[in-house]
């Protein structure tokens, strides 16, 4: 019961503290608002490049021809060769006459040329999707399938794809790197400004330490403070990310330039993400308070 007393009073006199040394807490709340502005928007736009590299891993397939006199021992050679590939996710396989039927189906015009061929005078090649497990191995697992016998040809969009994979990948560390940045700035910055609010109150701190208050106890009301600014801090920064993403995702229905680049869909996104933001803002509170008042723990 004593620690539950404790930490009621600590919790009143940390609220006391922050209307107490108001224009100190306003300092402090605005440093963390802004910075924490900032390390959203760098979270909204990592974890969407993110979900622009997966659904582009999702979409990209190697697609396998085989050779024109390809038969049943044929097929299921290169079909077990395929199959234990460590890269490859998935594959589907389609005969020619198959992809004749589909390419009919999609187009009058090829209906029109394809419809008196038979299968002697088919001249299209029994071909595998494949969808890799790992899009940056793609090209390695391409030029292996390209190696088996009875292939013809692989595609994959070579190159193209690489470079997309890279631009992604920069992009996506630069964003992370980004916010670890911003976090450690926002500590630092968190811990000068509660500095001021301390030092004003240092003749206090010593005079709790000579009567023998624990460090423990003058630390709590302190860390709660911070956490409080914390909280307040983050307010800002979850409602600008909340209806800002709302407007910017409805503006562009959902896609950037193309429907290639689908951005995250708002809910439950939003949530997760002001999740974060609260509990950044309420971590680096307390980590700039407990910080800055260790200096003054000793007489």
């Amino acid at each position: 019961m004593k620690i539950f007393r404790m930490l009621g009073r600590s919790i009143r006199d940390a609220f006391k503290s922050v209307f107490r040394n108001f224009s100190l807490s306003i300092a402090s709340i605005s440093c963390i608002t802004i910075t924490l502005i900032i390390v959203a928007l760098s979270i909204l736009a990592s974890f969407n490049v993110e979900n622009f590299t997966k659904e582009i891993e999702k979409d990209m397939t190697i697609v396998v021809f085989l050779e024109s006199n390809s038969d049943e021992n044929t097929i299921r050679y290169v079909t077990n060769r395929i199959k234990n590939l460590s890269n490859v996710e998935s594959y589907d396989f389609k005969d020619k006459a198959t992809v004749k039927k589909e390419m009919q189906q999609e187009s009058s015009i090829f209906n029109t040329i394809m419809e008196d061929w038979n299968n002697e005078d088919n001249p299209l090649k029994d071909t595998y999707q494949i969808k890799v497990k790992k899009i940056e191995d793609i090209s390695k697992t391409a030029k292996t399938i390209e190696k088996i016998k009875g292939v013809s040809v692989v595609r994959y969009g070579a190159g193209m794809v690489d470079k997309m994979v890279q631009a992604f990948s920069s992009i996506e560390k630069v964003a992370y790197g980004v916010v670890i940045a911003l976090v450690v700035v926002t500590v630092f910055l968190i811990i000068n400004t509660i500095k001021l609010t301390i030092f004003s109150r240092k003749r206090e701190i010593s005079i709790m330490r000579l009567v023998g208050a624990s460090n423990f106890t003058i630390k709590i009301p302190f860390i709660i403070e911070g956490m409080i600014l914390g909280v307040i801090g983050s307010i800002i920064p979850i409602c600008i990310i909340t209806f800002g993403y709302l407007a910017f995702y409805q503006h562009f229905d959902g896609y950037l330039y193309s429907k290639l680049i689908e951005l995250i869909q708002p809910e439950p996104f939003i949530y997760e993400v002001s999740l974060i933001i609260v509990g950044i803002g309420i971590l680096v509170g307390m980590i700039g308070s407990a910080s800055a008042v260790r200096k003054y723990l000793k007489v």
